[in-house]
């Protein structure tokens, strides 16, 4: 006697009703433009650091490209990338990258750091994260997997400036392993977290790589407020690392496109929108103190 087979109505429905979160996908331009003229909270503050930080091989340096595809209207690639699978961080020194739209440079730097691999010892030592926040690491510092910056090393800035200080960690988190059990790695992301919250500094996660996660979004990027899978993923995404919902950014990166596409530049531009909202807050209350 076979097994009963479910019809096709008792499948469940990768798609809900309606989208659980309101996006406007025709704001783009009005993104663009509020983000280039952006203006900072504090005159004497030249640029807002946001720290990009998160598990190797999630895309941080893809995403600090594709955020600069959209202003530049072509794919870029100042960030080294690596293709290949090695499960090593490909990113071994601490970089600052400007943001440009045509010739002008926006008031917003991204600072690439090595990325956390689960090993004890291995990857961006949580502690050269939270001193990347705090101002105390120099570009140039290359990450050492057994020791943590200290202020013995030519790197180390002792007294850093406002100016020095990322006002906004984001963590980059490839939604393909939302569901990770290498509880070491979920330690670091805790430990950096309440680190840093303790001196008022706010996180962001940008979930990438939703096409893979999901065929329903991958058949349509438009589908993503509608997907019960990536809604889903958001939800884990936000239990594990303790981030809001509201602070959390499904976005598509740049791969293998050859020309930048609307649908994409705009999820980019609604989470830089947020990160830097969200860190300029930060950077008006560090002023006031």
């Amino acid at each position: 006697m076979g097994t009963l087979k479910s019809k096709p109505d008792d499948q469940p429905k990768p798609e809900l009703d309606k989208p659980w979160r309101k996006f406007d996908w025709g704001q783009k331009e009005a993104l663009k433009k509020k983000l280039e003229n952006f203006s900072l909270s504090d005159p004497n503050v030249m640029d807002i650091k946001i720290l990009v930080a998160g598990q190797v091989g999630a895309g941080k340096s893809s995403f600090i490209n594709s955020i600069e595809s959209v202003f530049q209207g072509r794919i870029c690639s100042r960030a080294l990338v690596n293709s290949s699978a090695v499960g090593h961080s490909f990113t071994q020194k601490l970089k600052g990258f400007t943001i440009r739209s045509g010739e002008k440079t926006l008031p917003f730097v991204f600072k690439d750091i090595m990325g956390l691999e689960p090993e004890a010892l291995a990857g961006s030592q949580p502690d050269d994260i939270i001193n990347a926040v705090f101002g105390h690491v120099k570009d140039g510092y290359k990450f050492n997997q057994e020791q943590a910056l200290t202020h013995k090393d030519q790197h180390y800035i002792s007294d850093p400036t406002l100016s020095d200080q990322a006002f906004c960690l984001v963590y980059i988190i490839d939604a393909n392993t939302v569901q990770f059990t290498y509880d070491k790695l979920i330690d670091k992301l805790k430990f950096i977290r309440h680190r840093i919250s303790d001196q008022g500094i706010p996180q962001v996660v940008v979930m990438t790589k939703v096409d893979e996660a999901c065929l329903l979004v991958k058949q349509d990027l438009k589908k993503i407020y509608s997907s019960k899978r990536i809604k889903e993923k958001m939800e884990l995404c936000s239990t594990t690392t303790g981030v809001p919902m509201s602070n959390i950014f499904p976005v598509k990166n740049y791969h293998d496109e050859i020309d930048t596409e609307d649908d994409i530049d705009v999820l980019l531009l609604k989470a830089l929108e947020q990160i830097v909202q969200i860190a300029n807050d930060r950077l008006l209350d560090s002023g006031d103190n």
